[in-house]
């Protein structure tokens, strides 16, 4: 009888083991601060009228798919410049003339546009 409750902690022991190994793993892939997510869902919730909850568990799920395609860095910096485009005047030019930038903004409206179909966000009419 010991040998079966020896042998049941040792599993749970492992599967303990596992869980906070993968635990760990997803927490290092996933380096997007809380109030960015807020952040991102709030703003996605404006952008996409709808029912209110139905909106927060499909932009939660937009910024959860986006999190899994690239980092809180890449992810920042191409926001930036997809704000910095809608700057209109001469600051605005400055941002929108650069050619080395376009690539960046044509992967991040990609990506949200692949992010938003994953989660059945429609575009707003």
């Amino acid at each position: 009888m010991n040998h079966a409750r020896l042998r049941s902690s040792t599993s749970s022991a492992t599967l303990l083991a596992a869980l906070l190994v993968a635990s760990g793993t997803a927490h290092a892939a996933n380096d997007y601060p809380t109030s960015a997510r807020v952040l991102f869902v709030e703003d996605c919730i404006r952008a996409n009228p709808g029912p209110y909850f139905e909106m927060v568990n499909k932009c939660a799920c937009a910024v959860d798919a986006l999190a899994e395609q690239v980092n809180y860095d890449e992810y920042t910096t191409m926001q930036t410049i997809s704000n910095g485009m809608t700057i209109g005047g001469e600051r605005g030019n400055t941002i929108r003339d650069t050619p080395g930038l376009q690539p960046e903004l044509k992967k991040y409206r990609e990506l949200q546009a692949k992010v938003k179909k994953s989660c059945f966000i429609k575009d707003a009419k």
